[in-house]
This record gives C-alpha cells, structure tokens and sequence, in this order.
C-alpha cells in the first residue's frame, strides 16, 4: 500500500512539472511573438496584408486603417492608422521593414500613425528612410509633424544612438497621373473629387496582378470607371443607420450628424453593386464597425448585387488576387 501511495504521489509531482513546465515554455514562446526580433518578409506573389482594419471610431477589436501592398521584400502601407506598429507585429512584419507610405488622404484616421511608425521603426534600428506619397497638403503636414517631435528626436537619437538615416522623410505630393515604381511593381494613382478633402486612389501592379486601394467614402464613379477589371479592390463598407431606425431603437442620436456621416462613407448597402460595376474579382472590406454584428450578414448582402469574392477582412489577414 504505501508503494502504491508513493507510487501514485510521484506520478502526481511528475505530472505537475510537466505541465508547470509546458506553460512556461507555452509563455515564453507567446512572448517571443509579442517581442522577439522579426525576420524580414518576403512575398513571392502581390499580397494584400490587412495591418489594421478599424474605423475612425475605437473599437478594441480592429487597429486603425492601415493595408499594407507587399511584393518580394519591398512592404508599402496605404495609410497609416492608429496602432499601426502594433498592426505591423500583427501581422509578422518588422516595423522597419516598410519603406513607403502612400496616404489616400488627409483625414485623421489614414495618418495618425505616421509618427508610430517613423519612431517605432527607428528605435528597431531602422536603417533606411521613409517615402511618403500623398496629396497636396501631404509635405505641410510632415514637416510639422518632424518639427514637433525635433527635440524628442535628438534626445532618443543621442541616447541610443540611433542612425540618423532612418528617420530621414522624403515627401512626394502626386495627383491625378502621378505614376512611380520599382522591383517591377508599377504605382499609379488617381484624384478623387466631391469629398472635404483631396483623395487619391493608389493602383498597384505587379506579377500579372492588380490592386486598387481606397481609403474614402466619395468618388465612387470616377473609381469604378478607373479601377475596371481590377484583380482585388479594398474599400470601406459602413452601415450608417437612417434617423428613423435610430430613433426606433430608442438611442439618441443628432439626425443631421447621421446623414452628414453617410455622406463621406461608402453605404454597406451599396458596395456589392459598386465592386460589380468596377468588375473586380475579390472585393476586401475594411473600416467597418458593427452593425451588422457577423462577417455571414456582410457577406450575404454584399452577394446579392455581387458575384465576386468578398472579404470581411480582420487584422493580420493577408489576402491574394
């Protein structure tokens, strides 16, 4: 008998190692992926990676608005919303690794990450600089945003000695025609008109594929006659409920600020026939914030005026043509 209690003890004691010692390794190795060092990238084929996917409202469970366009070793983001380093890690890609920015436009939401990624990237020993494209009022903007964070700059540069290189901004403003590239990747872009402020549409090119991203609510005929065809469209897709409905549901709410709201947003009730009239093949959802409360309720409405492929996209999905 006491063999067997000795017996039945020691397999517990074993028992519990192992499994204290399973959690620790478990926890280090989710650590690691919370911290440890990231291996560049590489995309053998045009990858859509959905960095972050929120609204301009907070929502925990989606970053701000950032898409990143990747081919080969060369990571570009199309916006640049809040938590975007955050996104990035996400996303298995090194916050250094992106060299080029291209912002649809001003509106806060598409680049109150700018300054994470510049000083996030450069205190991971980024050695490289940033192109950031964007339109008019693009250059204004990020020389007032280096010239605020100057002092703070040359502090954390002089204390960790940091490259200077990497924190070097090189601004474009493009407009309508405006056409760049590298690596075989070919960038066009497109103005969008009838919204507060100038937009851009980006196109990207590369190994047979095309990608079209936008990042606001207006313009949707000049989109759909300059994206035709292409392989994956990224747009938003917001339910911005009618006065009436509201008020039905008993919430308090200012109907003039609902329909100013509907207004720069791109309707969920009208993207499925918006990507058909485009003809693309996969259309990407991003900016959304409940309701509807389901990807399935998306998913279905968007099919009865559209064909294609559709993706809710979440944050860290990487999505192909």
């Amino acid at each position: 008998m006491g063999f067997r209690i000795f017996a039945l003890t020691l397999a517990a004691v074993v028992l519990a190692v192992g499994w204290v010692a399973s959690c620790v390794i478990w926890r280090a190795a989710e650590v690691g992926e919370l911290v440890g060092p990231l291996e560049e990238r590489q995309y053998n084929e045009l990858t859509v990676v959905a960095v972050g996917t929120g609204s301009p409202y907070e929502n925990p469970e989606r970053l701000g608005a950032t898409t990143a366009i990747a081919w080969l070793k060369s990571v570009s983001l199309v916006d640049v919303g809040r938590g975007v380093a955050e996104g990035l890690r996400l996303s298995k890609i090194p916050v250094a690794q992106p060299s080029r920015v291209f912002l649809t436009s001003l509106m806060p939401e598409n680049l109150m990450g700018l300054d994470d990624l510049l000083f996030t990237g450069w205190r991971q020993d980024r050695l490289h600089g940033i192109q950031v494209f964007g339109p008019v009022g693009t250059r204004d903007f990020v020389t007032k945003l280096l010239e605020a964070y100057r002092r703070s700059q040359r502090g954390l540069g002089g204390a960790l000695e940091l490259a200077e290189s990497g924190m070097q901004v090189e601004v474009t403003e493009a407009g309508e025609g405006f056409e760049t590239g590298w690596d075989d990747l070919s960038v066009r872009a497109a103005a969008v008109e009838g919204g507060p402020l100038p937009a851009l549409l980006w196109r990207f090119d590369a190994g047979g594929h095309s990608v079209v991203v936008s990042g606001v609510g207006w313009g949707d005929e000049r989109l759909s006659s300059w994206a035709q065809g292409v392989d994956l469209l990224v747009h938003e897709a917001v339910y911005v409920p009618p006065p009436e409905d509201v008020e039905e549901a008993g919430v308090v709410a200012d109907p003039e600020r609902l329909r100013r709201e509907a207004a720069i947003h791109s309707s969920l009730l009208d993207i499925g026939e918006l990507a058909s009239r485009t003809n693309v093949g996969t259309l990407v959802l991003i900016k959304m914030r409940p309701p509807p409360f389901y990807d399935i309720q998306v998913t279905s409405h968007v099919a009865e005026t559209f064909s294609g492929r559709v993706v809710v996209a979440h944050d860290g999905d990487e999505i192909t043509p």
